[in-house]
């Protein structure tokens, strides 16, 4: 305390504002939209809360509220958190959107960090990272691995995030079948082990030979486990609850990015952005691949990766055509940051209609 007392005495009589001082500790909050569980989404925030705590050690402590639905609900969490003396808070799901906001204009000295948004605040800093890039890959891994050239796609929402995985994904797999096809179904829920189960099932029963989705639970791998198919995870490596259906998994690394907004916000330079980084990163990742993939495959693979981490290689480059044929970027030409970020459409390949 007389350290404190010393420090502001010292900050004032320079002209220094007392929030202008570094930290000695922060207390970090965050906000997630299913159960922690052992795979998926959430769990890979969690499991970077925890790298938090082992780095910073006593500089920091963290809260977590999981299985938080997205609305009123949320708004209430988050302003308990805020209220209660937290210095950042995640808040780790797209319908937080619009609650983080509202609550980070009553605490202007909170900070706060929305995963997969794009409105932001003085206060409020968006961050992502390009999963699309995964996605490609996984799509050049089921292109040489299915028999069937029959896809099944387990989705989540009709947002602009989901549906840009289900197109990368099917560039990735028509970059090696032209003719292959991805079977949409959506679910409308981020974690629903049943329905997400059930549409595995269905899928299966329309022929399909590899499922991979855009949800949380490990459900649709086990599907495919049952049915002796291949299954491609999400989020995180789920390959433990199906060793012999699970190819790999496109998934987010969030230890280091979550590291350095940390130690912004103790050192007093935090400041509102906007992230969105990949493969080079080392933000998008791959879970280690099924030894089921031959060696020529995983080497295609490695070279791909290591050109889009270099920026010499673009998922979204043209020729593209879009669900109906028609053309939407010409050849050697790529798909802008702002269209991706909106994509309400499917490309050449996807089945089903978007709804």
């Amino acid at each position: 305390m007389k350290k404190l007392i010393t420090a502001l005495g010292v900050a004032l009589s320079l002209g220094i504002s007392a929030s202008a001082i570094a930290k000695d500790s922060v207390k970090v909050g965050f906000v997630y939209v299913t159960p922690i569980g052992e795979a998926g989404w959430t769990y890979t925030h969690d499991s970077s809360r925890h790298y938090l705590e082992e780095k910073f050690g006593d500089k920091i402590e963290t809260t977590f509220v999981e299985s938080v639905p997205e609305g009123a609900d949320a708004e209430r969490v988050i302003t308990q958190l805020a209220k209660s003396g937290h210095d950042l808070i995640f808040t780790t799901s797209f319908g937080y959107m619009n609650p983080t906001l509202k609550v980070a204009k009553r605490f202007p000295n909170v900070k706060f960090e929305h995963a997969t948004g794009y409105k932001r605040a003085k206060n409020v800093s968006t961050y992502f990272d390009r999963i699309y890039e995964g996605r490609y890959l996984t799509g050049v891994i089921a292109g040489h691995m299915s028999k069937t050239d029959s896809i099944g796609y387990i989705a989540a929402f009709p947002i602009p995030e989901v549906i840009r995985g289900i197109n990368a994904f099917t560039l990735g797999l028509r970059s090696v079948k032209p003719n292959a096809k991805v079977k949409v179904v959506w679910v409308n829920s981020w974690f629903d082990p049943g329905k997400e189960r059930e549409a595995a099932d269905s899928l299966i029963d329309q022929g399909v030979d590899i499922i991979t989705q855009h949800t949380d639970s490990p459900a649709p791998l086990q599907a495919a486990q049952a049915a002796g198919i291949y299954a491609i995870g999400y989020h995180s490596d789920m390959s433990g609850y199906g060793k012999k259906a699970h190819l790999t998994a496109a998934v987010h690394h969030w230890d280091e990015f979550y590291a350095d907004r940390v130690q912004q916000v103790l050192d007093d330079k935090w400041q509102s952005q906007d992230i969105w980084k990949g493969i080079g990163s080392g933000m998008t990742r791959l879970a280690p691949l099924s030894k089921d993939i031959p060696s020529d495959v995983v080497s295609e693979v490695n070279a791909i990766s290591e050109k889009i981490g270099k920026g010499e290689f673009h998922p979204f480059t043209g020729p593209i055509k879009n669900q109906q044929g028609e053309l939407i970027i010409d050849a050697g030409k790529t798909i802008d940051d702002k269209t991706l970020l909106g994509m309400d459409f499917y490309v050449e390949g996807v089945e089903g209609q978007l709804k």
